[in-house]
């Protein structure tokens, strides 16, 4: 996608220094930079920290990690327990998983096979994302206004993003499509980061605060609710940023269609039920500070909560199946019911 009119993929690989390269997401909007990682340690912790986030996105950063780890490693035993050390940053999501194990298993062959296994993890993620905006697009009439959740954009994945990839791709057919941006409280990302590349991309959008989504559905001004998601369980239960669940039941109230777009690659088929899925728990500073820059540009942290206040900060939720109209895939749309049959023909 675009960043003053400069295509940019949201993290890559730079072979020859075995080093990793990504927008730093932290100080988006109010600066873009592009930072680099020499260690697998290091791009771990850009997982861990958020500057990178997003399920696609995360999973080709851990690839890259991965990758790092076997090209650096003196023995197996180190590849190993950096696996370890990569696995341990981010539990949600399914993509960091499916990246750390291929690559794994391609670096027992060779270290240059993880390597390509890596990159390819990546490509695949980018054509991914375009082909869900191919088969979302059908779904969204010229003037169609629609609410999203979080960051599922081209910031979440590698390009053209999930949830978002069928509005750049109803704009680029010539549709005026109209997102409702969730302000997605506590990080922000989608006011920072949806609201970010929506502007770049020259797409109409506003930001709302989070709830205020049944106040707008309830007027008749949402016609459909598009989010992401970090990992879809075997009986389409679906794990998404905090705040993904109560939009999919007002979605249901007001009969409005809830779509999941995400690559095929999210559905977990090992997991039963959204019950068996690990719900990340993150500092309570996230939920009780802001940070933002001050007239003068430096960025400032500040407290918006009581003093003497803790604050409890869960980052996703789990959505049922039942309040998913169908899921946007690469391989095109899938009822939650036919996850089952479709993975089984397939």
């Amino acid at each position: 996608m675009l960043i003053e009119n400069q295509h940019y993929r949201t993290v890559w690989y730079e072979k020859d220094k075995n080093r990793v390269a990504m927008i730093n997401q932290v100080k988006l909007p109010f600066e873009f930079e592009v930072v680099h990682f020499d260690t697998y340690k290091d791009t771990a912790e850009a997982i861990r920290n958020m500057t990178v986030r997003g399920a696609g996105a995360i999973g080709a950063t851990a690839g890259f990690a991965m990758a790092q780890a076997i090209v650096d490693a003196a023995n197996w035993e180190q590849v190993v327990q950096a696996r370890a050390y990569i696995e341990a940053t981010r539990p949600t999501a399914v993509n960091l998983f499916y990246a750390t194990a291929k690559v794994f298993n391609a670096g027992k062959e060779q270290k240059d096979l993880a390597v390509s296994m890596a990159q390819q993890i990546a490509d695949e993620d980018a054509e991914n994302c375009r082909l869900i905006g191919e088969f979302g697009n059908p779904l969204i009439h010229s003037s169609c206004r629609i609410l999203t959740h979080c960051n599922a954009g081209w910031l979440a994945f590698v390009d053209f993003g999930s949830a978002i990839s069928p509005i750049y791709a109803a704009q680029r057919a010539g549709k005026q499509p109209f997102v409702y941006v969730d302000e997605t409280r506590p990080r922000g990302q989608g006011a920072r980061l949806t609201a970010y590349e929506l502007s770049q991309n020259n797409v109409e959008h506003r930001i709302i605060a989070d709830n205020s989504a049944a106040f707008y559905m309830s007027k008749g001004k949402v016609d459909m609710v598009i989010t992401g998601a970090d990992r879809i369980t075997a009986n389409g239960d679906v794990a998404n940023k905090i705040g993904t669940l109560e939009k999919a039941i007002l979605a249901k109230e007001f009969g409005i269609p809830f779509y999941v777009a995400a690559p095929f690659s999210t559905v977990d088929f090992s997991t039963a039920s959204g019950q068996d899925i690990i719900i990340e728990e993150r500092s309570d500073d996230e939920l009780l500070y802001h940070e933002g820059p001050d007239a003068q540009g430096v960025m400032r942290r500040i407290r918006m909560a009581a003093p003497d206040s803790k604050g409890l900060n869960p980052a996703f939720d789990v959505t049922p199946a039942r309040y998913i109209t169908a899921f946007i895939t690469n391989k095109g749309l899938i009822r939650p019911d036919d996850l089952k049959s479709y993975n089984e023909r397939e």
